[in-house]
C-alpha cells in the first residue's frame, strides 16, 4: 500500500515536471535559428529529472528490501552508482576538452 502511494507520488511530481517543461519552453525567449541552450537543457536535467529518477530507485530499492530481496537491492544498487560514476566521468570529460580547447584556440 505504501509503496503504491509512493508510486503514485513520484508520478505526480513528473507530470509537475513535464508541464513546467512545457511552460518554460513556450514562454522561451526565440534564440537565434539553428542553436540549442545547452545549457539550461543540463540543467534542467540535473534539477527536474535526475531527482525524479532517484526517488523512483529508491522506491524499487525499499520495495525490495522489505521484501527480503536484499541481494537483488546491493546489484540494483551497484548498477547505480556505476551508473553515476559513468555520468560523473562524462562530465568531467566535458570540462577536460572545454579546457583543451580553450588551451589551444588563442582568444
Amino acid at each position: 500500500m505504501i509503496a503504491t502511494e509512493l508510486v503514485e507520488m513520484v508520478w505526480n511530481a513528473g507530470g509537475h515536471a513535464l508541464h513546467t517543461v512545457t511552460n518554460a519552453v513556450i514562454a522561451a525567449e526565440p534564440g537565434p535559428k539553428g542553436t540549442i541552450n545547452t545549457d539550461n537543457v543540463v540543467k534542467f536535467f540535473a534539477t527536474k529529472i535526475a531527482p525524479i529518477l532517484l526517488a523512483v530507485l529508491g522506491v524499487i530499492f525499499i520495495g525490495r528490501a522489505s521484501r527480503g530481496e536484499i541481494s537483488k537491492v546491493l546489484t540494483s544498487s551497484a548498477i547505480a552508482i556505476v551508473g553515476l560514476a559513468f555520468i560523473a566521468g562524462a562530465a568531467t570529460l566535458f570540462f577536460v576538452g572545454d579546457y583543451l580547447v580553450n588551451l589551444l584556440i588563442i582568444k
